[in-house]
C-alpha cells in the first residue's frame, strides 16, 4: 500500500510532549537555604527602620503642635496659658484644647463647653477623640493619653494662667524649650490641664520608659524640633526651659 508522504511527514514532525522538570532534593535544599538567608538579612533592617520611622512621626507631631501654638500666638498676640480657669481659679481646660482650631480640629473644639471642666460628664465622649498629633506612635499608653507636655511656670514658655507674648522669651526662641515628650510614666489625659511645670520630668531616670532609645524629642519656641539626649545634664535642661535667665546653652 502506498504511503501518503504528507501524512507520514506530519506524523514524524509532531513534537513529543516534554517531561516536566523536577527539583532534585539537593536543589530544593539550596533554595530553602537561600530564602532563609535573605529573610535573616531583611528582618534586622525592618526592625531598625521601625523605630526610626516612629521617631520621625513623633517629630512631625511636635512640629504640627508647635506650629499650631505659633498660629495661636499670631492670632492672639501671645501663647495660650497652660490652662484656663473658672472664677475661683480652678483649672478648666488645657492649652491642648485651646489650640484645637489651629490644629484643624475646629469641629471638635466647637463641641467643648469651655465653661465646664475638661472632666465634666458633658465631655465624656469628646475626651476619647484625641487628635492624632497628640500621640507618639512608639508609645503603648491608652488612646486618651499623651506624652507631649508643655514646659509651664513663671519662667517657662507657657505661664500657668496668663498668655505669654513671644517677646517675653529673652533667652531666644531657638534656645528655649516649649514642648517636651516625657516618659510614658508621666503621660496625661490629652484634655487634662497637666504639664511639666518645671519639675523636670525632663530628666529621665534609669528606669524611664522612653519612647525613643537614647533620648526624647523636644520642640523649641521657634518651632524647631530637636532630639535631646537622655545624658543631657539637669543644669543644661534647666537652662533650656527658662525664658529670660540669660543662660542660653550652645
Amino acid at each position: 500500500m502506498a504511503v501518503n508522504p504528507y501524512t507520514a511527514s506530519a506524523k514524524t514532525s509532531e513534537p513529543r510532549p516534554k517531561q516536566p522538570s523536577r527539583f532534585s532534593a539537593t536543589e530544593l535544599v539550596v533554595v530553602i537555604v537561600v530564602i532563609a538567608v535573605l529573610l535573616a538579612l531583611l528582618l534586622p533592617a525592618t526592625r531598625s527602620a521601625r523605630p526610626a520611622a516612629y521617631r520621625m512621626q513623633c517629630s512631625n507631631n511636635l512640629k504640627a503642635i508647635a506650629l499650631a501654638l505659633h498660629n495661636y500666638a499670631a492670632h492672639y498676640d501671645a501663647l495660650p496659658p497652660a490652662y484656663s480657669v473658672d472664677a475661683d481659679g480652678k483649672p478648666l481646660h488645657s492649652w491642648r484644647t485651646l489650640i484645637l482650631p489651629f490644629l484643624e480640629h475646629q469641629a471638635l473644639y466647637d463641641q467643648i463647653d469651655l465653661a465646664k471642666p475638661w472632666d465634666d460628664p458633658v465631655h465624656a465622649r469628646l475626651a476619647q477623640a484625641q487628635p492624632m498629633p497628640y500621640r507618639c506612635p512608639a508609645t503603648s499608653i491608652s488612646n486618651e493619653q499623651t506624652t507631649y507636655l508643655a514646659v509651664v511656670g513663671p519662667q517657662a514658655c507657657l505661664h500657668p494662667t496668663s498668655p505669654r507674648p513671644l517677646s517675653d522669651i529673652l533667652d531666644g526662641l531657638s534656645n528655649t524649650i516649649m514642648l517636651v515628650e516625657v516618659a510614658s510614666g508621666h503621660a496625661v489625659h490629652w484634655m487634662s490641664p497637666q504639664d511639666a511645670f518645671e519639675r523636670l520630668d525632663l530628666q529621665p531616670g534609669p528606669d524611664s520608659a522612653l519612647a525613643h532609645s537614647g533620648g526624647t524629642n523636644v520642640a523649641f519656641a521657634d518651632g524647631s524640633i530637636q532630639f535631646l539626649p537622655a545624658t543631657t545634664s539637669e543644669s543644661a535642661r534647666r537652662a533650656l526651659i527658662t525664658i529670660s535667665a540669660g543662660d542660653a546653652i550652645e
